[in-house]
């Protein structure tokens, strides 16, 4: 094992200097095979390297909690906003028409909710992601949690081997220790952690210092959108993500609880696709907002 006796902390990050690209879009991926290329071009838009990637996985754990309460009211109607879908593969089959043609980062694995202990969970099946057709898989990993650190490396472990061997992206999740500061240090060693084991894509927390976190993990980082934000607050999240490095948003709830989801999903893209500045892009929500209410005004006789 690794000499832990002297353990420094990172201090070499060389933010200013972007990672090589060469030969594909996004970074870490040169030396992938044509088919999981493939499936990170459907998942990042080439143009920009970016993704807006819409989160309505809670479900598998939280049961029908604010916003999903009914997918195909709330959920299927901003579908065509996003670049890629994450849900969990109930939710894809019975509610997510076939027809939208949008790239699925399928969450797989599950085995505990909210009621219990979280993250002592199994991986499905990587047939099953294959007959869904999925762009990736998506596994939990919970470093800095005694309990579930171990099954969970090793769930992400497994779920790339798996994946390798259909051409399938794994993204790792990275979930917030018990017992660990939400600093960009735990998230640089969550991240690391991720990519080391073989994560082609890996979503994580902004926090202050964020550049750093970008930095020291060679494959794409995507942001989680936590919990509900104003939607001026959630776009800044999304803004300062973006301009650390970060290669997109995986929102959720500050999506589908926010007062027009479609406006403020629409919104999000523009500041990760367009390098809208927050104002702008609530100046966007707006707008867009205030379209939708008229659209159901009732029109004079």
């Amino acid at each position: 094992m690794a000499d832990l006796d002297d353990l420094r902390e990172g201090s070499r990050f060389g933010e200013e200097i972007a990672q090589s690209t060469d030969g594909f879009f996004m970074k870490g991926c040169n030396n992938m095979d044509w088919g999981m290329k493939d499936r990170m071009s459907r998942i990042f838009n080439p143009r920009t390297g970016r993704s807006v990637m819409l989160a309505f996985d809670h479900g598998f754990i939280m049961g029908p909690t604010s916003g999903v309460e009914r997918i195909d009211l709330s959920i299927v109607p901003l579908i065509e906003h996003a670049d890629c879908l994450m849900c969990a593969r109930g939710i894809l089959r019975s509610l997510v028409p076939p027809t939208s043609r949008k790239p699925v980062c399928l969450r797989s694995d599950a085995g505990s909710t909210i009621l219990t202990e979280l993250n002592n969970n199994v991986i499905i099946d990587v047939q099953d992601a294959v007959r869904l057709n999925a762009s990736a898989m998506a596994v939990m990993v919970a470093v800095g949690d005694a309990a579930t650190e171990a099954l969970t490396i090793a769930n992400l472990y497994n779920a790339v081997d798996a994946g390798q061997a259909f051409g399938i992206p794994v993204m790792g999740v990275t979930a917030v220790g018990k017992d660990m500061t939400r600093d960009a240090r735990y998230f640089g060693l969550a991240a690391r952690v991720c990519a080391e084991n073989g994560s082609s894509i890996v979503k994580t927390y902004y926090t202050e210092g964020f550049e750093k976190v970008v930095a020291c993990c060679p494959v794409p980082i995507v942001i989680a959108g936590g919990r509900k934000l104003p939607e001026l607050e959630a776009l800044e999240l999304a803004y300062q993500a973006i301009q650390c490095g970060a290669a997109g948003v995986d929102m959720g709830r500050n999506v589908f609880q926010s007062e027009a989801p479609a406006a403020m999903i629409q919104a999000v893209g523009g500041v990760v696709h367009n390098d809208m500045k927050p104002a702008e892009a609530y100046e966007m929500y707006n707008d867009l907002r205030a379209s939708s209410q008229s659209c159901f005004q009732p029109q004079p006789k």
